[in-house]
């Protein structure tokens, strides 16, 4: 079996993830991963075949979003260019994590896929939202990619189709330890801002991980870090809570090996929002913004009881079982009806020759 994987790398949580699936895929099959997006700080350790910049999302310092950087990035004749070069039809199983080339590319050859991931379960209505919905953040939520079929991944099976997190094998294994630091990973704020308010708590040790940290650096209770996968998993397993934003992969984590956990989500992110919900639910304590206070939140936060437990329903092995139910199903049938096109039209044929590296895409 061929498998195309497409993976959004506008966040490292896409790519952690694909990271821990991708043996599992491999022996289903051969597996071409495409990585779209420019802003993930995770090294992919995977077998990226195409590349693109995609669309990515960009922060600013100060909690929210850089619309005029993603508007300056945004291309739509160099998505619908790529797109049509992408060679989905000549995969047997296209699995897309909220990628949107990928889900405009099997629309235009009319090719099944599979919406695999957390955004996948915002598909359901009874996911948790925020009391005032964003009608611009549920239609990008419903139409950035879409797929023939869905698993969806969140903190609760809110539906039939919404399965547990994929937990990464480093935590699975782990033997967690209260070594007394708070690890902090908030990517949409400036070190700077950061600083300012953890070097106010001297009884308080940071381990704080940076886009702009190449080396370890130790400043009084604080000590910034090279964002890694398995460094900031293992800072993680050894502290005494977390600090991070509203995201799925990280929180779901930190409540799987029962951290005191606080949420500071993303301005403007409506998935961010939607998460912060769901995990007020659950206890988790969340901050709309850093503010004058932020200092003081901290240690009433630490003197909190600890938010509910995640328990991990099932495991990575069984969500690969459930891609394989949805393959083996009636509804979901390689569709031939491009490579047919291609045959039919004689002038088709260079179209089908056509590769990514030769477009626009990276290999």
């Amino acid at each position: 079996m061929r498998i195309l994987y497409a993976v959004q790398a506008t966040g490292n949580g896409h790519i952690a993830r694909a990271i821990e699936l991708m043996p599992f895929l491999q022996k289903m099959g051969k597996v071409d991963v495409f990585l779209s997006g420019s802003n993930s700080h995770l090294p992919a350790a995977l077998p990226v075949v195409f590349k693109s910049k995609g669309l990515s999302l960009f922060y600013g310092n100060k909690g929210g979003l850089n619309y005029p950087k993603m508007l300056q990035s945004f291309s739509p004749f160099k998505i619908m260019k790529e797109a049509s070069a992408l060679p989905v039809e000549k995969y047997d199983l296209v699995i897309n994590d909220f990628e949107c080339i990928t889900s405009l590319a099997c629309k235009i050859k009319r090719v099944n896929s599979i919406g695999l991931g957390h955004q996948a379960s915002f598909k359901s209505r009874y996911t948790p939202r925020p009391e005032k919905k964003d009608l611009l953040g549920e239609f990008i939520l419903n139409n950035y990619a879409t797929a023939s079929d869905y698993i969806g991944l969140h903190f609760e099976n809110y539906d039939s189709f919404i399965h547990a997190p994929v937990i990464k094998e480093q935590v699975l294994k782990a033997n967690p330890q209260n070594n007394g630091h708070i690890t902090v990973y908030l990517s949409h704020y400036s070190d700077e801002v950061l600083q300012r308010y953890f070097s106010k708590l001297t009884s308080v040790q940071f381990q704080v991980f940076s886009k702009k940290i190449k080396q370890p650096v130790e400043e009084a209770n604080i000590k910034w870090m090279p964002i890694s996968n398995e460094g900031f998993t293992k800072s993680m397993i050894d502290s005494v809570g977390v600090i991070t934003g509203a995201g799925f992969e990280t929180p779901a984590e930190a409540m799987y090996l029962q951290k005191k956990l606080l949420c500071l989500p993303i301005k403007g992110q409506y998935e961010q929002l939607c998460n912060a919900a769901a995990l007020q639910k659950l206890g988790v304590k969340i901050l709309n913004a850093i503010s004058e206070d932020f200092s003081e939140m901290i240690e009433s936060w630490l003197n909190q009881e600890q938010q509910n437990s995640f328990v991990l329903q099932n495991n990575t092995a069984g969500l690969i079982e459930k891609i394989m139910e949805k393959v083996d199903s009636p509804f979901f049938r390689p569709s031939n009806l491009y490579n047919e096109l291609l045959q039919e039209d004689s002038t088709a044929s260079n179209v089908k020759g056509l590769s990514l590296p030769q477009l626009s895409l990276k290999y």
